[in-house]
C-alpha cells in the first residue's frame, strides 16, 4: 500500500469513526484505538504535506488563523418563519393552504424548533464548500473554518447517490451540559458568564479563532435540503436520504395528515421539552410536497409553506423575600433572589440568579415584589420579569450593596464589566476559601481534600493561602474531627505528590484572573521560569500566543503584589515545580533555543499549528505579535501588512517557509 492509499484509507475510517460516534451515537471502536488511528494520520500527513486535504479529519481542530468573516449572498434567501401562538391560528395557517392548493391532499411535516443559529451548508461533489450563517436572509457570514470543527457536520459526504450541489440548512446549539461545562470553566477563571446556550452558540460561532472554536461542544442538527436535483418531491424523504448520506438529522420528525395529528405532536412536546438536552422553544409545521410548497411561494419576509407554533415560556409567580450577594472565588458579587418556594417545571425553586446590578435596574425589582422565574438551560433559576401590579405602596428601588457582605471591602467595578468585585482578594473569606478549593482541584495540584475539609481547616487557623498547604503535619491534622491516622496520612502523601505537578499546572493552581489551563501551559512555554514570568513586561506578555492587554494586566497586578511574591518564594521552598521540563519524547533539539517566532499569513506545505509545533520541538518560542524580543517573522502569503512595516522598521529578519525548513534541517539559526 502507498503512503497515499494509507492516508486516504486513515482518513475514511475515522471519517466513518466520526458519523458512528456523533451522528449515530454508535461508536464501534474506543478512544484509545481512535486516537491512535488519528496520531498516525497527523503524522503522515506532516511527513508528506504534497498529500493536504482541507477536509482531512485532522483539520477539525480548526486553525489558530483570525479570519475576518467574507460576506456571502445566499443562493436561496434564508427567510424567517411567521409564528403562531394558539392552535386557532395554527387552523387559520392549514385554511390558507388549502386556499392556496385547493382541492388537494396536504401533508404536513412537524419538526421542532431548536433555539440555536440557524446555519446553510453548501455541498459540492460530496464535499463540504461553505457554511454562511442566516446574516439578514439576503446575505450571511462564511464561517465555514469554525463550522469544520463541528464533528457531527461532515465534511465528506458517505455513498455516491448525492446530488453533485446542494444545500442543507439546520441549527448549530449547544446542549445543556456543554453550556454548563464552558460557564464552569469560565467562572474558574473570571471571566463573565454566557447568559444562555443560544448566546454562546452564536458567540462561539463568530470567534476569528477556530482552534477556540474547537474547544466549544457544539452541535449541528440539519433539517431541511434545497437544490435542483433531489432525490425525492417530498421534504421528509429527502431528510431521510439525507441520513444515508452522513447528516445528523434529528429523529423528532413526524408526518401528519390533520390537524389533530399536529396538535397532538405540539401537546407532546410542550410537556417533553423538559427531558430534551437542549433547548426548544416551539413547533415548525411544513408542507411537506415541494410542488405545493412551490405553487404557495413566499411573501416578502417568510415562506407561505411553514409556520412555527412558539410554546409558551414556563414561568412561575412568586414574591422576592429578600436578596443575598454571593462572593466568588475571584471576588466577583452575584446577587440572588431568595423567593417563596414555588413549584417550576416539576421542582421547588427557592432561589434565583438576578446576575448583577444591572439587570435589577432594568427590571426595577424591588423587595416583596412579585415576580416571574424562569428555568431553562441554566444550573440555576432565574428571575425574568415583574408583576408590577402587585407591587406593595411604598416600595423602593433596590440599592444595590457598596461594600463586600464578607470582608467589608468597598467594591469595585471595571470598566465595561457587569459585575462589581470585591477587591480584598487576600482578606475574604469567600475568595481565600475559593482559591484554595481551586488550588487543590484535579486539574491543578490535585490534592485530595474535600470542601468541608478545607473549610474545617480554614476555620481552624490551618490554612490561610496555598502555601499553608505544605506545613501541614499528620500531628496537626489527628486532632481535628473527621482525621484519624489513616486520612491524615493520606493526605500529607497526597501534598507531597502534588510538588511533581508540572510547572504549567502550578500556574493555574496560583488562580490568578483570567489564567485558564490553556494560557497557563502558553506561559509555562514562553516563560520557562517563574522568575522570567514575574519579570515579564506588558509588551513581553501581549507578544506571547492568546495573551492580550487584559490578561497581562492581570498577570502583571498578581506578581506586583507583595503577598503574592512571598507565596511564591513559599511554594518554592516547599518544593513546587516552578520551572517548565519540556517533554523530552516531543523535543527534537535546542536548534531555536533562545528564539522568539512570529507567524503571518498562509502556508502551502504546512498550517499554522504545524510549523508552531516545529518551533517548539525544536526549542524556540511563538509570539503572537512583533515586539522588541523577536528575532525571526515567518512569513507565509497574505502576511498581515502592519506585521511587515513594524518588522521592516526594527529590522526583523522575515523569512519564507522553505527557507525556515532549511535553516532547521541544516541548524543554521544565528
Amino acid at each position: 500500500m502507498t503512503i497515499a492509499e494509507r492516508i486516504q484509507q486513515l482518513r475514511d475510517e475515522i471519517n466513518e469513526h466520526n458519523y458512528r460516534y456523533y451522528v449515530l451515537s454508535q461508536p464501534v471502536i474506543s478512544d484509545f484505538a481512535y486516537d491512535q488511528l488519528m496520531n498516525e494520520l497527523i503524522r503522515l500527513e506532516q511527513e508528506h504535506p504534497e498529500y493536504f486535504d482541507p477536509l482531512s479529519p485532522t483539520q477539525r481542530v480548526g486553525s489558530d488563523s483570525d479570519n475576518t468573516f467574507e460576506q456571502v449572498v445566499h443562493a436561496y434567501p434564508m427567510l424567517s418563519l411567521t409564528n403562531t401562538y394558539s392552535k386557532e391560528e395554527i387552523k387559520d395557517f392549514d385554511q390558507r393552504t388549502r386556499k392556496l392548493v385547493p382541492g388537494q391532499q396536504i401533508e404536513y411535516v412537524c419538526e421542532l424548533k431548536y433555539d440555536g443559529v440557524s446555519i446553510s451548508l453548501i455541498y459540492s461533489n460530496g464535499r463540504l464548500e461553505r457554511a454562511i450563517t442566516r446574516g439578514d436572509g439576503e446575505k450571511g457570514d462564511d464561517v465555514t473554518a469554525n463550522v469544520k470543527t463541528i464533528r457531527s457536520i461532515p465534511l465528506i459526504l458517505k455513498g455516491k447517490d448525492y446530488p453533485d450541489y446542494f444545500i442543507i440548512r439546520g441549527e448549530i446549539f449547544l446542549t445543556h451540559d456543554g453550556f454548563n461545562k464552558m460557564n464552569r470553566e469560565r467562572e474558574e477563571v473570571g471571566e463573565p458568564l454566557f447568559a444562555n446556550p443560544r448566546n454562546a452558540a452564536a458567540g462561539t460561532l463568530k470567534l476569528l479563532n477556530s482552534s477556540e472554536v474547537a474547544k466549544r461542544p457544539l452541535d449541528c442538527y440539519l433539517y431541511y435540503l434545497i437544490g435542483e436535483n433531489l432525490p425525492f418531491e417530498t421534504h421528509y424523504d429527502n431528510l431521510m436520504k439525507s441520513k444515508e448520506w452522513g447528516f445528523r438529522v434529528p429523529p423528532y420528525i413526524k408526518k401528519c395528515n390533520s390537524l389533530e395529528e399536529i396538535f397532538a405532536f405540539i401537546d407532546y412536546w410542550d410537556v417533553e421539552r423538559d427531558n430534551l438536552p437542549f433547548d426548544i422553544d416551539g413547533v415548525v409545521i411544513k408542507v411537506n410536497s415541494y410542488r405545493q410548497q412551490r405553487i404557495m411561494g413566499f411573501t416578502a419576509k417568510s415562506p407561505r409553506w411553514a409556520t412555527s407554533f412558539k410554546f409558551k415560556t414556563e414561568q412561575a409567580l412568586t414574591r422576592l423575600i429578600s436578596i443575598d450577594y454571593q462572593v466568588g472565588r475571584t471576588g466577583a458579587i452575584t446577587p440572588v433572589a431568595n423567593l417563596q418556594p414555588v413549584q417550576l417545571k416539576g421542582t421547588t425553586v427557592k432561589r434565583a440568579s438576578l446576575h448583577n446590578a444591572d439587570q435589577i435596574a432594568l427590571l426595577d425589582i424591588r423587595l416583596n415584589d412579585m415576580v416571574y422565574v424562569e428555568k431553562g438551560g441554566e444550573i440555576i433559576p432565574k428571575v425574568v420579569g415583574v408583576a408590577h401590579e402587585y407591587r406593595p405602596a411604598g416600595s423602593k428601588p433596590v440599592e444595590y450593596i457598596t461594600h463586600c457582605p464578607e470582608c467589608g471591602s468597598e467594591l469595585i467595578r471595571n470598566e465595561g464589566e457587569a459585575k462589581h468585585y470585591c477587591p480584598n482578594e487576600n482578606g475574604c473569606p469567600p475568595q481565600i476559601k475559593g482559591k484554595l478549593e481551586h488550588f487543590v482541584s484535579r486539574k491543578a495540584m490535585d490534592i485530595g481534600l474535600a470542601e468541608a475539609t478545607i473549610e474545617q481547616l480554614y476555620n481552624h487557623g490551618l490554612l490561610k493561602n496555598a502555601a499553608d498547604f505544605y506545613s501541614l503535619t499528620k500531628e496537626k491534622l489527628v486532632n481535628l474531627e473527621r482525621f484519624a491516622d489513616k486520612s491524615a496520612e493520606n493526605l500529607i502523601k497526597s501534598i507531597e505528590a502534588s510538588k511533581k505537578v508540572p510547572y504549567d499546572r502550578v500556574l493555574y493552581a496560583l488562580g490568578i484572573r483570567f489564567v485558564g489551563e490553556t494560557v497557563a501551559k502558553k506561559l509555562a512555554q514562553a516563560f520557562q521560569t517563574i522568575d522570567k514570568l514575574a519579570g515579564a513586561s506588558l509588551e513581553e506578555l501581549t507578544a506571547t500566543e492568546e495573551i492580550g492587554e487584559k490578561i497581562a494586566a492581570s498577570i502583571k497586578q498578581f506578581f506586583n503584589d507583595d503577598k503574592n511574591k512571598l507565596l511564591i518564594e513559599r511554594l518554592r521552598s516547599a518544593g513546587v515545580r516552578m520551572q517548565y521540563e519540556p517533554s523530552v519524547s516531543n523535543k527534537i533539539s535546542d536548534i531555536l533555543a533562545g528564539k522568539n517566532f512570529v507567524i503571518s499569513g498562509t502556508f502551502r506545505h504546512h498550517s499554522r499549528d504545524e510549523i508552531k509545533n516545529l518551533i517548539e520541538k525544536h526549542g524556540g518560542r511563538n509570539q503572537s505579535a512583533v515586539s522588541g524580543n523577536t528575532h525571526y517573522i515567518i512569513a507565509g502569503d497574505d502576511m498581515g501588512p502592519a506585521k511587515r512595516e513594524k518588522a521592516l522598521k526594527m529590522n526583523i529578519p522575515i523569512i519564507p517557509e522553505d527557507e525556515f525548513l532549511k535553516m532547521i534541517q541544516s541548524g543554521m539559526f544565528m
